[in-house]
């Protein structure tokens, strides 16, 4: 069921710990884990089945082949919602699932990183940090990452020095934008923009112009096929309900009418990246001037959008070679190598 992938990171000048550490980065489509004992990236989908109100029937990827799919009596949710923790109880029971999966079903005392937002409350950042404590995974220690330094780390990004970073992470449901310098957060913004309304930008497209019902599951196939549709030359062919007849019909779509689509989505991204550019101080604005933007999150390989991004802001634009576990690679670094220690924090009086 799970899907790991080495994590390969130099060992030069990493500690090596005697115990058990993990990194998390709770994103709304995908939660990564990194396991410090074995050196693995978990990857799962971040989905609940719960059939009959009370009863878990599925977890990760195994309910997400069920989305769109399953009988009334099975319900299946994301806990997570534009980035915060939307229905603890279930995530709670998602971190004890992948954690006891992590650990073959032996649960050994262990330290836990967890990236969060930096543009939310006091509040919603505390429930990470209690949903770790309440999971029953025995967490010995509890460490908060803001999540735009461990996707610099994780970019390989030296956050700790005093030069000026852009990170833009695309993820499912949000945009964060920050600037980095000296280990902290100067700005960030958060926007209610990700790949999520990618896909229901096509959905509505695709019903308007061609009369076609898509599935969720069907836009985010199209999304992600656009860069190797239009390098082939062809349309995305996809199968759907027709609003007037109501019977199931396969219809192909023009790649040029998902680039329209998608362009409003784009613009909000970059109108907003301006934004955070115009209220960045003089000295900071210039390096990244020098060194351009980075670009990462599992959104963020969508055909366009770099270059859209490097044309609006007149900015050159990095695109991440890992973008979905640039943060849980941050998490990793943070755990092995202790000069980055610091940039962690614990959160039990919600000060640094």
């Amino acid at each position: 069921m799970q899907q790991a992938v080495p994590l390969r990171l130099h060992r030069k000048g990493a500690v090596i710990l005697a115990n058990n550490a993990f990194g998390i980065d709770l994103g709304t489509n995908n939660i990564k884990i990194y396991s410090r004992s074995d050196e693995n990236v978990l990857i799962e989908k971040n989905m609940i089945a719960i059939e009959n109100k009370n009863t878990l029937f599925a977890y990760g990827n195994s309910a997400f082949e069920m989305y769109e799919k399953a009988p009334g009596n099975i319900h299946i949710s994301y806990p997570l919602s534009n980035g915060v923790i939307a229905d603890i109880k279930n995530m709670e029971t998602l971190i004890q699932y992948f954690i006891g999966d992590l650990q073959k079903g032996i649960a050994k005392p262990a330290d836990f990183y967890i990236a969060v937002p930096t543009d939310v409350t006091e509040v919603e950042k505390r429930a990470f940090y209690d949903l770790i404590k309440d999971a029953g995974v025995k967490a010995r220690k509890i460490m908060v990452v803001e999540k735009a330094v461990a996707d610099g780390l994780g970019l390989d990004i030296d956050v700790k020095n005093s030069q000026g970073v852009m990170v833009v992470n695309v993820g499912y449901e949000t945009t964060e934008i920050s600037i980095l310098s000296l280990g902290g957060i100067v700005l960030s913004r958060l926007i209610k923009t990700g790949g999520l309304k990618f896909d229901e930008a096509i959905r509505t497209a695709v019903r308007k112009k061609f009369s076609l019902v898509i599935g969720g599951k069907t836009s985010e196939t199209v999304k992600i096929q656009l860069k190797d549709l239009e390098a082939e030359g062809r349309g995305a062919v996809v199968y759907g309900r027709d609003i007037v007849t109501g019977l199931p019909v396969e219809r192909e779509i023009p790649t040029k009418l998902v680039d329209e689509t998608l362009e409003e989505h784009f613009n909000s991204i970059i109108d907003n990246v301006k934004v955070i550019l115009e209220r960045t101080p003089p000295e900071l604005a210039a390096d990244i001037y020098r060194h351009g933007i980075y670009l990462t999150g599992g959104a963020s390989q969508v055909s366009h959008l770099a270059e859209r991004l490097a044309m609006g802001t007149g900015l050159r634009v990095n695109v991440s070679e890992n973008p979905s576990i640039s943060v849980v690679m941050g998490l990793a670094k943070i755990i092995k190598d202790e000069n980055y220690r610091s940039v962690a924090y614990a959160i039990e009086g919600m000060s640094k």
